[in-house]
């Protein structure tokens, strides 16, 4: 017989056990906090002479340099000394570790990387696809963010991001180029579960205005170009000013990202260019026949590729490594949501040629040359509106457009096990809408169909181009004001356009007006309630700061294009209406509060007013209310550039920020000194000087 075990034995038995479980988690803990604390290796830095960086008054770079890879080192440099964290916290989520910086969020960003396969379409297509001067391009801005890094040590945010390479650039690229058309709507909504109608899409407003005037329509017989993008004003999608100079004849203003090494829009000498963002719809997503982990595909049945990897996420003090297996099929990344399996696929998945289409642009002379850049396909989408020294004018709505088969709904779910509804090549550049140099001697782009660029006699006809392209046909305010306006302009003058692009008025035509016009309308039984609607009757259409009912509409039309923005459910019109009214007493003690009480900028210890609205052509936008009540604006117009071409072809521009250049910089001087120039609707020279 075994020993009898006596209560004492079991008391022995647990306490030991418990010291152990303790010293297994204490163990565990010293483990998860230091397992995840990489350190930054040794490497050689290159170190260049050929290049110069100077600032202006308001601290906007200009990079010169003997050739366009010295700019491109220079670009990294001045770029790093104004917003070294933003550059490396979108580098973070090229890596798949921005999870481990800032936790489930990051964790988000770094599960897309995976998704898009970046370090596999890298490692395909960067060294045997792009040309020699492409890497050499970005390559010199590795280096000289390496640089930075290297004298810079007490800046770097995560030990293993340096040093980075030409990838890691041209990762950039491929990671965000699908977020400006909607895919990750698409594969957010499938990564949880959900399916996505791609109908949402056409209900997502998206921001930024475009002008282009030629000079049969100038009052001066110059040409001229507005571009108004409407950008987040701090972060990885807002705009930073600079200048470059190359000894290779390279020459241009403009505005860039964190992490480009060149401008994205803006203009040389010759002509200039500004995007709106469109929203084709070029996203698909197939319903899969599967049995397990197998999916039909025709008559054959096919593994679904998978890929098992972990995932940094810090918690606390703490970076847990969490374990998440991504999955493809021919279509694209597949999903598993409680209705089954589904697949997305969209064009450029696999695409590497962003850099030499922009490249390409940037070095264009001429409009020939500008088409040919497009002609790449290596930007998938993005309005272009164009102007030159010679006084064309152009809209180029660009985009990959599948080359679908008829016999499909392409704006439904699709049968991802018939072979012939996936496509697999692109439809040719000159498919694409494209309006060039039309009669009334303007175009204008609000984020709109093509099909409304200029004069109605002018536009192009939509019977023009099949159905199933996917080409939107929504409107907004903004492109609704722009064209009524210019209308009546005969001949528009650069004071005439200045006040079309600062209009903040809104037409009843509108979605966003229609809106407003239910909510003045309303009856109700409760008598504050009945005092807003009868205020809101006297309002003048016009976010200026002059009528009473303006504070008011600010509540009631930011709360209104919140939940468009964000797709979320309004309450019934006279509950957001009694609401509203409550926030105005509540904050400011009156129903009429002025705009002025309600609508602010604010960064640092700047704190003014600002005058127009979301979806205005003066575009001002809010996400936060703050304890204080007031409506704080964070996107909307923001890098804001005119460019005219004189009667002899000479180029001079103006610009303006919200915030200043070094927008994440509190101790720069650069921080906050054009908000008020910005919220007065004032802009500053440029600087730039065309060559005799």
């Amino acid at each position: 017989m075994g020993a009898k075990i006596t209560k004492v034995d079991i008391l022995k038995i647990v306490k030991v056990i418990s010291i152990g479980l303790v010293a297994i988690l204490a163990i565990a803990a010293v483990f998860l906090a230091i397992w995840d604390r990489p350190q930054t290796p040794d490497y050689k830095i290159v170190l260049r002479d050929d290049y110069e960086i100077t600032r202006d008054d308001w601290g906007v770079p200009t990079i010169r340099g003997e050739t366009d890879a010295a700019v491109a080192y220079g670009v990294a440099l001045a770029h790093a000394e104004d917003d070294f964290e933003t550059i490396q916290t979108k580098l973070l989520a090229i890596r798949g570790r921005l999870g481990a910086h800032i936790g489930p969020e990051g964790a988000k960003a770094d599960a897309l990387s995976h998704i898009l396969r970046m370090n596999d379409v890298l490692d395909a297509g960067y060294e045997t696809q792009l040309s020699v001067k492409t890497r050499a391009f970005v390559e010199a801005y590795a280096d000289g963010l390496n640089r930075f890094a290297a004298e810079n040590k007490d800046e770097i945010l995560r030990g293993d991001l340096f040093p980075i390479t030409g990838k890691d650039v041209i990762g950039g690229f491929v990671y965000t180029a699908p977020l400006f058309f909607g895919a990750d709507e698409v594969i957010g909504a499938l990564a949880v579960g959900d399916l996505p109608p791609n109908a949402l899409r056409d209900s997502l407003p998206r921001g930024s205005n475009a002008f282009a005037i030629a000079p049969n329509r100038s009052a001066d017989g110059k040409t001229r170009l507005y571009s108004n993008s409407h950008q987040p004003w701090s972060g990885p999608v807002a705009w930073y000013e600079l200048r470059v100079e190359s000894g290779e004849g390279w020459r241009m203003y403009g505005a860039n990202f964190p992490g480009g090494p060149l401008p994205f829009l803006g203009h040389n000498d010759h002509l200039g260019w500004t995007n709106t963002v469109n929203l084709p719809d070029i996203i698909d997503v197939y319903k899969l026949t599967t049995k397990g982990k197998r999916y039909k595909f025709g008559e054959v049945w096919r593994e679904l590729e998978s890929k098992r990897v972990w995932l940094r996420v810090k918690m606390g003090p703490f970076t847990l490594p969490v374990p998440q297996t991504f999955h493809w099929s021919v279509h694209g990344p597949a999903f598993k949501t409680s209705d089954g399996w589904y697949a997305a696929r969209w064009p450029g998945i696999n695409d590497v040629h962003h850099m030499e289409s922009y490249l390409a642009l940037a070095k264009s002379t001429n409009y020939d040359e500008f088409l040919d850049a497009l002609r790449i396909q290596s930007i998938p989408a993005f309005n272009f509106v164009y102007a030159d020294k010679l006084g064309n004018i152009a809209h180029i709505y660009n985009a990959s457009f599948p080359d679908r088969s008829p016999d499909y709904d392409w704006h439904g779910v699709l049968p991802g096990d018939d072979p012939n509804a996936l496509w697999t090549d692109i439809l040719p550049f000159e498919a694409s809408p494209r309006l060039e140099n039309p009669v009334a001697g303007y175009i204008v782009n609000a984020n709109n169909t093509p099909f409304v660029a200029t004069a109605p006699e002018d536009n192009l006809n939509p019977d023009d181009y099949p159905a199933n392209m996917g080409i939107e046909t929504r409107m907004t305010n903004r492109i609704i004001r722009a064209v009524k306006l210019l209308e009546e302009i005969p001949s528009i003058s650069r004071e005439e356009l200045d006040r079309v692009k600062f209009d903040v008025a809104y037409d009843p035509a509108s979605r966003i007006g229609g809106q407003m016009e239910i909510l003045s309308a309303i009856e109700s039984d409760d008598p504050q309630t009945r005092e807003a609607a009868a205020l809101l009757k006297t309002w003048d259409w016009a976010q200026d700061g002059k009528g009473a009912a303006d504070g008011l509409a600010c509540i009631l039309l930011n709360k209104l294009f919140r939940a468009n923005y964000l797709k979320e459910e309004l309450p019934p019109f006279e509950t957001l209406l009694r609401e509203s009214a409550r926030h105005m007493i509540e904050h400011f003690g009156a129903l009429d509060a002025p705009l002025s009480d309600v609508s602010r900028m604010r960064l640092g210890d700047v704190d003014i007013p600002v005058t127009g609205g979301p979806d205005a052509l003066r575009a001002i936008g809010t996400f936060t209310f703050p304890d204080d009540g007031r409506m704080v604006s964070q996107f909307g117009d923001s890098f804001i550039m005119l460019v005219e071409w004189d009667i002899d072809g000479r180029a001079q521009s103006w610009t303006v920020q919200p915030y200043g250049s070094a927008v994440d910089d509190p101790a720069s001087l650069h921080h906050t000194d054009q908000m008020q120039m910005f919220a007065d609707g004032e802009m500053k020279p440029s600087g730039y000087a065309a060559r005799e």
